[in-house]
């Protein structure tokens, strides 16, 4: 920790320049930096004011611990002042006021742990921190965004520096370079590799070879073959490499070279602890399973010596066989073939089995290698070298003197060096052929014209061990960093002289005597190298030299204390120590020849290869250093070396020719402009956004950048321009020192603000200041405002206080006068209150006098009543005790009688019932018996009710006879009555008499005995009737129960259903809801399907368009070249493109298909025009299956219309979707089939058209004519396949829809509703869910009870079911009637409209002429036949031989019509020729009469003026012309056409007007060939027009207007119905009759959608420059936003100074297009979408800008923004666009303003940034609270938590992860018909124009 402290203040005192006039800034409530053994440096804010020589400072750090610092007594040197926090954060370092190594460190920290910005500039060194995390900042769309831009204009990035060495190599056309330095693991390898990814995605490729995918596969076999894992960096580059891009004149690539440098060979044969060998090792043992790798006999990488040794083969993350396949495609790719491949696996196989190669020792000094060794035989066997030779020369090595040779055994311990030193050399040969491979993949044969050099080159090294690597890797960056101090000097005094300020020379650390001491003579290489050459030198005796030659003698060269073998070098960045053990050995870079020899002789071709040539292999080329290898550049030729000298030059040390190496490399980068990239790595852990202050603290020392603070420190760091001083500091001057004059206004204010005038100087354009005075002035400013707001503060605090106390008195008379109210109301109460109680006290008097005399008198009439009442009590009592004693007489009399009466009445009953019952038992087995039968059952069947009648009416019949019974019952007890008395008198007469009591004994005996069996019957009688009523009872219950358990199940069933119709209802509208939301979302996805493949077509036209002029400029080039010397071209946009292109039918076709028939019509002979009517006939054919394709859809829509019709009137089921989804993706992939057939087909075509150049192409018997019947018969009978297939689909789906049956269950309720649905009235839906209710549950026993057996349930069930059957048949023969009686409709109506068609068609042709009648009968054959042809079809569907013959009759009688239309168009054409012969003869004839009249008859004969009317013609809005017009009407009214002159003076759309009328006579004449030319020839004219004029915006959007005009006449005059419902009957009349031009429609849409692509290229490169300076850059509202230094990186200055864009410039410019197009007559609806994708352009790139731009996001910046969009607004409404969606393009736009505004600090804030951030994506909105600056002191950054709250908010929102927006997107545009309204025949033909040779018909 102390090593680093002091290296702090050693690196303090030598590069910070004391600011010794800043004493005044050392006041209380200052920041300083102090050192601190930890964070490096501490920030302390000062407790007092400093004063001259005080020797302590009062100190209180951020935690809140005071603290004392005591200041050195020697130098009194002050801590370092902490800059303002505005100035923390910024994008350069040179724009801190205070610029010292603290302050760089803090906004390094700043701009990387806080805004996650990993690049900032630090004057011309971009400092790239490595985050070890994966940033999406590399995109496509990133790259596009600094294209173009200048370096200060957007925020630090590599693709800055490349974009800048790009464009100073186009403009200054000097050679650049590209310096990537950093430690190891800093991410060198990685900026180099997106620098070059940048270059070839910004040039393209000059060649069709792709050399920019060649340079970029470069890429992964380099780091396969030198990168390796480190305990610093997983993919650490072992070797340093410069790679030229060369380009050529138009600054394309044309190739690359590479060279290298130090490769680090030792890494071969030796790997530290948790390192790696080099990728490519690992690669292949993790690839060792392949079938190709069988041979090379490899394993684990654990099983090698030369990979296990670092205990680490394995690195996370990473896949080594996946790895092992790109490697392999990247060599492919340039040009690496399969058999080398296997010869390099076959190498590196064979260096992993050599170090596997073990010794034996014979005794100290032999050694020997055991018998058939496998490694070794392995090794042999790849390597293809006799075993013997290379075992022997393995253990021996030959020595030779001047007189003879010596073989000498070696120890184990050399034996083992020398296998090493072997590996390491053939791999080293390997790396070098392999780069001369690469290198020849990426030369190119073209001269190159300038070249950007990358140089990814290893950073300064220490180690606790450095050795000869270390050594050279250093000098190497000696080197380099005294070539950056020069330029950054050099820089400085251009700036200072180009400023006219005077220049004071500074005396900037230069590290020449370094550099000498190295290379200079008797320098450390030159010792070295002399102790090389010694016999007997060793590193011991070489380290005694360097200290006898340079120590006490060079101040940069120590010797340490404790070692007499290492040496210590004062490098510009740190002291280093290098240990002088191995120099030597490493230098000489020792291997024994004879092992070579072995290698040469070799079967192996390719090893052989490798050491072919030891003179090249030698060179400084290859053999290098222990540690890396070097190439030199095929453009930098070493001198020749001359014969006889190989042996020397063979003899070169590694250090000799690392130093020529690096010579070279100087004098290269001296030749170029270089750029510096300094990669730091911020620990050494590798976690990522981790920063550790001492590591990054070293390698900011170690690699320059703080050296260019020193020097900008030195001189005057921080530059104003006067306008943005004026801006900045305006607020410092008063009204009277503000002038016109911005140059003196600021002097004037400058020399009150800063007396010393040394401290600042005035430039001619800027203001340049010394260290620590932008503070000064920050602090001055900020005190100002600071007071300004006290100021306001306490006037705003003294008018609330103000109001308070008006406020407060107003509330305190307002309080007094209600008390006083409160008190007087009070003593009016109290009055009140007082008269109130003395009338009270008179009426309570009163009452209580009047109360006490009611009382007496009540007490007296009460005694009087209770008197009287007692004596009429007592008679009373007296009456009823009489009257009561009657009544219970009376009633115990009666008793009596009823007793007597009832006993009597018993006996009877009892009788009866007797009898009865055995009457009932007789009659209960009858009815048992017929309960049995089956009539029973029906009878029983006849209902509950039924049966509960008959039991109460035989219970009603049972009483009747119980009644009956008990009347008996009296009877007889009467008559036992009688007897009884008759018997006992006879009984005392018999007393009388003994002969009579004898016998009536007897008989009184036999009378007994039959009263005791009738007592016992009765009682038997008695008991039967309790029973049948017990019985009767309990069924009378079960029946009241039964009643009442239905009465409930009623009830439930009626709640059921009133639930169940509710359930219903809800269903139906939440169903309804959800039917219409997903319509809502189904018409949502059609729309954005829609717009998606319309933006697919319109892309696949602009590619084609592209393509077809790159192919007319190449040939144009090819022409040029081949006639006149090629010139040089500037730089140009990669996706320039014109849009003259030969004319295409096709748009579907592809670029490879369409390239070759363009190659075949390159030949120079002019080939004849190509017939366009087969094309037109094969693109009809296309538009059929589209039109099929289109009815279908129709009757798709028309049945799912007819569907909805029909549930919204029965409530059916809706139909199901993924059917028809089905259906349609079954379809268009059909189509998508049919129309590549049709492509093919049209290949085909073409090819037999241009076999012969005839015209008779198209006539029968010719070759194109049979392709033409042969394609159409194999169409048709495709067609027939198709239709079957679609009858089979059609099929299929409906019995699809019938299988799928709603399954009965009470779970799913969306098949219960639709099964509800199909039932029409209430009764069925309560019916069905009560069967339904029942079978799901089980049913209970009372049900089965009804009778013993439960048959009358199980029948109820039966006839539910019968009746639902009965129910569903009879609805489905009525749904089969109605769609009968809707077909009979339909085919009636369809009748009608046939009928109505052809009266039409009659009448139509009786109206025309006989020859038009003709063809318009054949037309009308040919209709009739095609309606039958397609009444046929469906007729033959299942028959397809009949089908079949019948097609073939069909075309038959088409080609005899064909054959007769053509022999009809021959005569007529006959009969024209020779009326036009006559009319020539007739006109002869007259010229001839009138030349044989005499002059003189002429003279004599009288003249007489007579009137003449003149006839007004009837004009028929047609326009004629002779063919040979043609080229000059074209020439006239679209080549040489000026669009300004038309748009002013004549009516728009004039040339669209006259093409249709003239198209309109054509197709009176009936001539084909000349309305297919004339299109033509329209078409081609204007491609030829925008190709010369595209880059004019008038001129494009004339086209465009006339082009849409010309398509809607198009239409307009069809004849479609479709098109003619706005037409005037006159306009009817002069539709087209003979031709169908819908197919030219097609060609024309499409070139109006090109055209229209074409405009918004214009108008993007005209609105682009003005885009950021406009709506950013420029201060629309001045004085809102205040301008913060830029420092070195000038961006382009936001003042609006003279040239520059503001927001009125742009619209202005958009006020010029929305004119041009409104004077062109473009159709308001295609105006909108231009006006809509302009303002996209405009809210895509000001948005990418502002989240690439960190200096642009600020409160007051998205206030600028924010008014800006409201101009734009305004704009839109007065032009009367705000219904055409450009408002809703700027919406990402707004909102981003908006987030710049609104709080960022609550939860509350981060949800209201959520919830109104919708159209931004989650990275958009990240990024721009990242880059959140303020601009003034009184702003707040952005919290990283609160950053950290809404990336948790919006985790869960799935957006695009893309950063920017694409603001090359175009939007789909449509073309709307608009019918014009002008008359054809009224359009008059200006003289202007040049057309007199057309006429009016």
């Amino acid at each position: 920790m102390t090593e680093v402290q002091d290296a702090g203040s050693v690196y303090h005192q030598r590069y910070w320049v004391v600011v010794d006039d800043l004493d005044y800034m050392y006041i209380k409530y200052a920041r300083v930096w102090i050192p601190d053994p930890e964070e490096v440096w501490k920030s302390a804010e000062l407790l007092k004011d400093y004063k001259q020589g005080d020797k302590v400072l009062q100190l209180r750090l951020e935690e809140g611990k005071d603290l004392q610092y005591c200041l050195d007594p020697k130098t009194k040197e002050l801590p370092p002042l902490r800059n303002p926090d505005i100035l923390v954060g910024e994008n350069d370092l040179t724009a801190l006021s205070y610029l010292h190594e603290p302050a760089v460190l803090h906004n390094l920290k700043v701009r990387f742990i806080d805004s996650k910005l990993i690049y900032t500039y630090c004057g011309i060194v971009l400092v790239a921190i490595n985050p070890y995390e994966q940033l999406p900042i590399y995109g496509e769309d990133i790259i596009n965004a600094y294209s173009g831009q200048n370096m200060g204009d957007m925020d630090p990035h590599i693709f800055a520096v490349a974009e800048e060495a790009y464009k100073q190599m186009a403009r200054d056309e000097r050679n650049q370079s590209i310096i990537v330095s950093g430690e190891s693991g800093a991410g060198k390898t990685v900026s180099a590799k997106y620098a070059m990814r940048y270059f070839a995605t910004v040039s393209g490729s000059a060649s069709e070879a792709n050399v920019e995918e060649k340079v970029l596969a470069s890429n992964p076999i380099m780091e396969s073959i030198g990168n390796a894992k480190t305990t610093r960096n997983d993919n650490s580059s072992r070797f340093g490499k410069y790679i030229e891009i060369g380009f050529d004149k138009r600054y394309r690539i044309l190739g690359a070279n590479m060279r290298t440098y130090l490769l680090e060979k030792s890494r071969v044969v030796f790997q530290a602890e948790e390192e790696r060998n080099y990728h490519i090792f690992y690669q292949l043992c993790a690839s060792a399973a392949l079938p190709e790798f069988k041979t090379l006999r490899l394993g684990n990488a654990t099983y090698f010596h030369y990979t296990k040794q670092g205990s680490s083969p394995v690195i996370d993350g990473i896949d080594d066989a996946k790895e092992m396949v790109h490697t392999r495609q990247a060599c492919t790719l340039l040009g690496i073939n399969d058999s080398y491949q296997m010869g390099i696996f076959r190498i590196l196989a064979g260096i992993l089995h050599l170090g596997n190669v073990g010794f034996t020792s014979r005794d100290a000094d032999s050694c020997t290698i055991p018998p058939k060794h496998e490694p070794l035989t392995i090794f042999c066997d790849l390597m293809g070298v006799e075993y013997e030779e290379m075992s022997h020369w393995l253990c021996h090595r030959k020595l030779a003197t001047a007189s003879e040779t010596y073989i000498k055994p070696i120890s184990k311990l050399q034996a083992i060096n020398a296998r090493d030193a072997l590996a390491k050399h053939i791999y080293a040969k390997l790396f070098n052929w392999i780069v001369d491979h690469v290198n020849k993949a990426l030369h190119s044969s073209v001269k190159q014209h300038s070249f950007i050099g990358v140089l990814d080159i290893y950073g300064f090294e220490t180690f606790e061990i450095n050795s000869f690597e270390q050594f050279c890797i250093n000098y190497a960056n000696e080197k380099l960093q005294q070539q950056f101090n020069m330029h950054v000097f050099k820089l400085e005094q251009e700036e200072y002289m180009k400023e006219q300020i005077p220049w004071t020379l500074i005396d900037f650390y230069d590290n020449q005597p370094c550099i000498n001491l190295i290379e200079a003579k008797l320098g450390i290489l030159d010792l070295l190298d002399e102790e090389c050459k010694m016999p007997k030198g060793s590193d011991g005796s070489w380290a005694q030299k360097l200290y006898n030659t340079h120590l006490n003698k060079c101040v940069l060269f120590e010797k340490p204390r404790m070692s007499n073998k290492a040496f210590i070098i004062q490098h510009f960045a740190d002291k280093v120590e290098y240990q002088c053990e191995g120099f030597l050995e490493k230098n000489k870079d020792t291997v024994y020849e004879e092992q070579i020899k072995v290698l040469k002789s070799s079967k192996f071709k390719m090893l052989s290869e490798l050491f072919q040539d030891d003179e090249k292999a030698f060179s400084p080329t290859s053999a290098t250093t222990s540690g890396r290898t070097l190439l030199t550049r095929t453009a930098v030729k070493p001198a020749k070396a001359r014969p006889g000298h190989a042996s020397k030059e063979h003899k070169k040390t590694v250090g000799h020719q690392f130093r020529n190496s690096l010579h070279l490399l100087m004098e290269t980068l001296n030749a170029t402009t270089p750029h510096y990239v300094r990669c730091i790595k911020p620990n050494d852990f590798k976690f990522p956004f981790t920063f550790d202050e001492k590591r990054a603290v070293q390698q900011l020392r170690a690699c320059g950048v703080l050296e260019t603070i020193r020097i900008s420190a030195a001189g005057f760091p921080s530059r104003w321009t006067y306008q943005e001083f004026f801006s900045r500091y305006r607020v410092l001057m008063k009204q009277k020192d503000v002038l016109s004059d911005r140059k003196q206004t600021c002097k004037n204010v400058l020399e009150k603000l800063i007396l010393d005038q040394d401290k600042y100087q005035f430039g001619k354009t800027k203001i340049f200041f010394r260290a620590g005075q932008v503070a000064y002035l920050e602090k001055i400013r900020a005190d100002k405002l600071r007071a300004a707001c006290i100021r306001i503060q306490k006037t705003i605090r003294g008018w609330l206080m103000r109001k308070k106390y008006l406020r407060m008195r107003k509330a305190a008379i307002t309080i007094q006068r209600y008390v006083r109210g409160y008190q007087a109301r009070c003593y009016a109460k109290f009055l009140r209150r007082t008269r109130a109680a003395i009338i009270i006290q008179k009426f309570q008097r009163m009452c209580v006098v009047r109360k006490r005399y009611r009382l007496m008198q009540a007490a007296t009439v009460m005694l009087q009543s209770l008197l009287r009442g007692y004596m009429a009590r007592n008679q009373y009592q007296r009456m009823l005790r009489e009257h009561k004693a009657i009544i219970i007489q009376k009633r115990v009399r009666g008793w009596l009688a009823r007793v007597h009466y009832h006993r009597s009445l018993r006996a009877i009953v009892y009788l009866q019932c007797c009898i009865r019952r055995m009457i009932a038992r007789r009659e209960l087995k009858k009815l048992k018996i017929e309960a049995r039968s089956v009539e029973r059952y029906k009878k029983l069947n006849i209902g509950m009710e039924n049966k509960i009648m008959q039991l109460q009416r035989k219970i009603d019949e049972q009483n009747k006879d119980y009644k009956s019974l008990l009347e008996k019952l009296t009877s007889l007890e009467t008559t036992y009555t009688t007897e009884t008395e008759k018997l006992r008198s006879d009984v005392e007469r018999l007393r009388m008499s003994e002969e009579e009591a004898k016998n009536a004994t007897n008989r009184v005996l036999v009378l007994q005995e039959e009263i005791a069996k009738l007592r016992k019957e009765l009682h038997q009688t008695q008991s039967e009737k309790i029973t049948i009523e017990e019985w009767s009872n309990r069924y009378k219950q079960e029946t009241e129960q039964l009643v009442s358990e239905l009465k409930e199940q009623n009830t439930l069933l009626k709640k059921e259903k009133e639930e169940l119709n509710r359930l219903i209802h809800d269903q139906a509208k939440e169903i309804t809801e959800t039917l219409e939301k997903k319509f809502v979302e189904e018409t949502k996805q059609l729309e954005l399907d829609l717009n998606d493949e319309r933006l697919r077509y319109q892309n696949l036209l602009n590619e084609f368009s592209r393509l077809e002029e790159r192919y007319d400029d190449l040939k144009d080039e090819v022409n040029l070249m081949v006639s006149i010397p090629k010139p040089g071209h500037k730089r140009t946009d990669s996706t320039h493109s014109s849009n003259e292109s030969e004319y295409t039918f096709s748009s579907e076709i592809t670029e490879a298909e369409d390239l070759p028939l363009r190659m075949e019509q390159e030949p120079s002979e002019k080939k004849p025009p190509l017939d366009m009517s087969l094309f037109l006939k094969l693109q009809k054919r296309v538009t059929e299956l589209e039109q099929e394709k289109q009815s279908l859809q129709d009757e798709l829509d028309r049945k799912e219309e007819q569907a909805l019709r029909t549930k919204t009137r029965e409530e059916e089921r809706p139909p199901m979707r993924g059917a028809e989804l089905e259906y349609e993706s079954l379809k268009r992939q059909e189509l998508e089939s049919e129309n590549k057939k049709l492509k093919n087909e049209l290949n085909e075509l073409q090819k037999a058209l241009m076999e012969k150049g005839s015209p008779e192409v198209t006539a029968p018997g010719a070759p194109a004519y049979r392709v033409l019947l042969e394609q159409l018969t194999s169409v048709s009978e495709e067609l027939e396949v198709r239709k079957e297939e679609v009858l089979i689909l059609r099929s299929q789906l409906v019995s699809q829809k019938e299988a799928i049956q709603p399954k009965n269950t009470m779970t799913d309720s969306t098949i219960l509703l639709a099964d509800v649905q199909k039932m029409k009235d209430k009764g069925e839906i309560a019916q069905a869910y009560i069967g339904l209710k029942e079978t799901n549950r089980p049913s209970p026993q009372d049900y089965h009870m009804l009778n013993e057996d439960g048959e009358l349930w199980l029948v109820y069930e039966g006839l539910k079911q019968a009746n639902r059957l009965l129910e569903s048949q009879l609805q489905s023969q009525k749904k089969s009637h109605d769609n009968e009686l809707e077909a009979l409709r339909g085919e009636i109506q369809s009748l009608k409209e046939e009928n109505n068609r052809q009266q039409q068609l009659l009448a139509q042709n009786l109206q025309l002429p006989p020859e038009a009648r003709i063809e318009a009968s054949l037309q009308h054959e040919i209709t009739r036949l095609t309606n039958e042809n397609l009444f046929y079809e469906e007729l033959y569907a299942d028959d397809p031989m009949k089908y079949r013959s019948y097609r073939i009759s069909l075309y038959k009688r088409m080609i005899d019509l064909m054959e007769q239309l053509e022999k009809q168009d021959k005569t007529v054409r006959k009969l024209k020729k020779q009326l036009k012969v006559f009319a020539k003869k007739i006109g002869e004839l007259e010229v001839g009469q009138m030349e044989n009249i005499s002059p003189g008859q002429i003279i004599d004969e009288p003249i007489r003026p007579v009137n003449i009317p003149r006839k007004e013609k009837d004009f028929q809005g047609m326009l004629e012309y002779k063919k040979d017009d043609e080229p000059k009407l074209v020439k006239n009214l679209i080549l040489d056409l000026k669009p300004r002159g038309v748009a002013v003076n004549l009516i728009p759309g004039l040339p669209a007007y006259i093409l249709f009328m003239c198209v309109r006579h054509a197709d009176y004449l009936n001539d084909d060939q000349k309305v297919r030319s004339l299109l033509t020839s329209t078409i081609n004219g204007i491609k030829k027009v925008l190709k010369k004029r595209g880059d004019d915006f008038e001129t494009v959007s004339f086209w465009l207007s006339n082009t849409c005009r010309f398509l809607h006449c198009l239409k307009q005059y069809s004849g479609e119905e479709g098109f003619m419902k706005h037409n005037t009957p006159r306009q009817n009349e002069h539709c087209l009759t003979n031709f169908d031009l819908a197919e030219y429609r097609q060609v024309l849409s499409d070139l109006a959608i090109q055209i229209y692509q074409q405009l918004v290229r214009v108008l993007e490169n005209i609105l682009q420059p003005m885009i950021v300076s406009g709506m950013l850059e420029h201060e629309t509202i001045q004085g809102v936003s205040g301008v913060k230094p830029t420092g070195l990186r000038k961006r382009t200055s936001s003042i609006a100074d003279e040239g520059t864009y503001t927001l009125d410039s742009i619209i202005r410019q958009l006020n010029a297009f929305h004119s041009v197009m409104c004077q062109h007559g473009m159709d308001p609806e295609l105006i909108k979408q231009v006006v809509k994708q302009m303002f996209y352009i405009v809210g895509a790139v000001t948005l990418n800008n502002l989240l690439l731009r960190k200096d642009m996001c600020s409160w007051s910046k998205g206030m600028q923004i924010r008014y800006n969009v409201s101009q734009l607004e305004e704009w839109l409404r007065d032009k009367n666009l705000m219904n055409s969606g450009a408002k809703e393009t700027l919406e990402p736009l707004i909102q981003a303003a908006q987030l710049l505004q609104v709080k960022k600090k609550t939860d509350e804030d981060a949800e209201a940034i959520c919830s109104m951030c919708n159209a931004l994506t989650t990275a958009q909105i990240v990024k721009v609270l990242n880059l959140y600056t303020p601009v003034n002191e009184f702003e707040e950054r952005v919290l990283v938590s609160f950053i950290r709250t809404i990336q948790m908010r919006l985790r869960d929102r799935k957006d695009s992860p893309q950063l920017l927006m694409d603001a090359k997107h175009i939007f789909p545009v449509t073309f709307p018909f608009n019918p014009s309204s002008l008359a054809l025949e009224t359009i008059q033909i200006p003289a202007s124009l040049g057309l007199a040779f057309i006429s009016r018909v």
